[in-house]
């Protein structure tokens, strides 16, 4: 086995590297290392990589057509884990065409690569955005979900239409990973707890999104590590049936799951929480709903625990406590 990450020194693909090869497995990572947010932390997460043996690191961007070719025809992979992308969904109101970049043309080179060099399996990142303006919850696998509110929801449910077909034409086997609000040690600067994290220690101002009445369904790092290595073995069949769920029909190899907490928190609730841990008070700028926000995720997780008996589990209260003390020593350096 020899795994491509792409996205490696991103947050939850340096996470899912690490994991692999403390399994002893061979680990080609890949990115662009853009500027998009700090690049120190990135060459951070990569410097804990590059110390392992079975690791090698290639600068690339994967929308670059004729230099992800050549990876590929060199290295001779047997597995992809795509994890790089554009991320979040306020930046895709500023910067839209970043998105069809990395999101859209990005994955097409991925899919042909995987097509052509006979890829054992290709897992692929998406995310709970693509519910949109659905109001069923637990959001299950199974929801309708062409109502997107967001270019970066619109570019990750792309993803998964263009890997069925890939699947379907060229019996590709391929899994899309719906993530529910990754956080933990070495997370996103963008997002919500490390933002809030950092401007409560600095006596800044923190925005509150719905005036502190969203929902969030937290995940873990770990507990969106854990089934990704469980899901690289377990390569998805033809006609895949799953007893007492009601589940997508495909003749194609191809697979959907949600990895979320399924058990959301009040985003309210989430700021007293740092609090507590920090043992400081923000200064709250209360205000209304975003555009391309929605008020509230909770994954249906019961497809994931059928196939690998794995449910995300992790306590919000433990795991803030974890980032939190990663942040205070990672800003001592």
């Amino acid at each position: 086995m020899k795994i491509l990450v792409t996205g490696a020194a991103g947050f939850i693909g340096m996470h899912v590297c690490n994991a692999l090869l403390k399994n002893g497995k061979k680990v080609v990572g890949i990115d662009n290392i853009n500027d998009y947010y700090s690049v120190r932390l990135k060459k951070h997460r990569l410097k804990i990589l590059k110390d392992f043996k079975n690791f090698k690191f290639i600068k690339a961007d994967i929308k670059n057509k004729n230099k992800l070719k050549k990876i590929f025809l060199k290295e001779k992979f047997t597995h992809v884990i795509n994890l790089a992308a554009q991320a979040g969904v306020a930046y895709s109101l500023i910067n839209p065409h970043s998105y069809i970049d990395s999101n859209i043309i990005g994955f097409l080179n991925i899919l042909e690569n995987c097509k052509n060099n006979k890829i054992k399996h290709l897992i692929y990142a998406s995310s709970s955005s693509i519910y949109g303006l659905n109001k069923q919850a637990p959001f299950s696998e199974n929801h309708n979900v062409s109502h997107p509110i967001s270019l970066y929801a619109a570019s990750k449910r792309s993803n998964e239409l263009m890997a069925h077909t890939y699947s379907h034409l060229y019996n590709l086997p391929t899994t899309g990973l719906r993530f529910f609000t990754v956080y933990g040690e070495w997370g996103r600067p963008d997002m919500a707890i490390y933002i809030f994290t950092k401007s409560i220690l600095e006596d800044k101002s923190i925005n509150i999104n719905n005036y502190g009445n969203m929902y969030r369904d937290f995940t873990y790092i770990s507990d969106i590590v854990s089934p990704i290595i469980k899901l690289l073995n377990q390569t998805p069949k033809k006609n895949l049936k799953l007893k007492n769920l009601k589940t997508f029909e495909s003749t194609a190899p191809f697979r959907l799951f949600n990895i979320g907490n399924n058990n959301p928190v009040k985003l309210s609730k989430m700021v007293d929480i740092i609090e507590n841990i920090l043992n400081k008070k923000a200064i709250k700028n209360l205000r209304g709903m975003q555009k391309g926000d929605v008020p509230m995720t909770k994954a249906d997780t019961r497809r994931l625990k059928k196939i690998t008996g794995f449910k995300p589990n992790t306590p919000i209260t433990v795991g803030i406590k974890r980032f939190i003390k990663w942040y205070k020593e990672f800003n001592k350096k």
